[in-house]
């Protein structure tokens, strides 16, 4: 389905259950693990973590080996230390699969040799913790969320920091980018959801959620999925306003994870509800239909 000039797959129809025997657990961190990232080519996961010790992870998909450690150090010893000193919130990876942007609770983010694992860099300009991380598609472009409330643009191939755009009320839950010259945030309990034009330096700004919206993922160009404390889960079109809601839940559980197939129609959620949801986006991206769960 072609649309607005933009490939549209429908997979969520064709989509079977994982077998249980299939799925693998990667073990090896000694604290909860915040967040990861897998390479372009599929290959190769970054896992980042609360642990002082195992900082950050480099995993082979197929042989679940881990390749790479990089330790932590005490707070301050950043500079002298490979790793990180305080939890690592948020990850992303460049789309030729070159640099590894990770962010921490103190303020820091540092750029990596996703090959190497060595650090080539630290940006410092946050005044909370860093949030939220995204690399715009095609481009070593960095965009940067934080609890302080700031969006931050960085050139990560000059090592160089570009601006910083203000608007949230709250602290900012979430963040992710495509292609344009544009990012998407969450803004936790300030309700909204915000698209940040950034040649322009303007912003459109999306209400709905009666809860804290504290994760969002772009499906396409167009279109956007977030999830909320309140169990809520909402689509919006980037040039209209909120298109759908989905409460399938009789105690809603608050979601704490979205991810968009990239220009698919399928989704997943996570919460604490043991399972991860699969959902499908139908007619036109107006409604959401539960589809089934992987139990975890």
């Amino acid at each position: 389905l072609e649309q607005k000039g933009r490939l549209q797959r429908l997979v969520a129809k064709d989509v079977q259950p994982p077998d249980p025997a299939s799925i693998r657990v990667l073990r090896g961190h000694q604290l909860p693990v915040t967040c990861l990232v897998i390479s372009p080519d599929d290959k190769f996961i970054f896992s980042g973590s609360k642990d002082g010790s195992l900082i950050k992870c480099k995993w082979e998909v197929d042989s679940g080996k881990r390749l790479c450690v990089v330790p932590g150090g005490k707070k301050g010893t950043e500079e002298r230390h490979m790793g990180h000193a305080s939890h690592i919130l948020c990850m992303a990876i460049s789309s030729d699969d070159k640099y590894l942007a990770t962010g921490d609770r103190n303020k820091l983010i540092m750029i990596w040799d996703t090959a190497t694992c060595k650090r080539l860099h630290i940006f410092t300009g946050h005044r909370d913790a860093v949030s939220g991380l995204s690399f715009r598609k095609g481009t070593h472009q960095l965009y940067s969320a934080s609890h302080d409330r700031c969006v931050k643009v960085w050139n990560v191939a000059e090592n160089a920091y570009v601006e910083t755009l203000f608007g949230h009320q709250d602290v900012i839950t979430g963040l992710d980018s495509l292609s344009r010259e544009c990012c998407v945030t969450a803004g936790g309990r300030d309700g909204t959801v915000r698209l940040w034009k950034i040649p322009e330096e303007t912003q459109l700004v999306f209400s709905g959620h009666q809860g804290s919206i504290d994760c969002i993922q772009l499906i396409n160009e167009e279109h956007m999925v977030s999830g909320a404390d309140d169990g809520s889960l909402a689509l919006w079109g980037l040039t209209k306003k909120k298109l759908q809601d989905a409460r399938g839940l009789e105690r809603p559980y608050w979601i704490s994870a979205v991810a968009a197939l990239r220009n698919s129609d399928l989704l997943a959620t996570g919460s604490h509800s043991a399972s991860v949801k699969l959902w499908k986006c139908g007619e036109g991206f107006r409604k959401l239909e539960h589809l089934w769960d992987i139990p975890l």
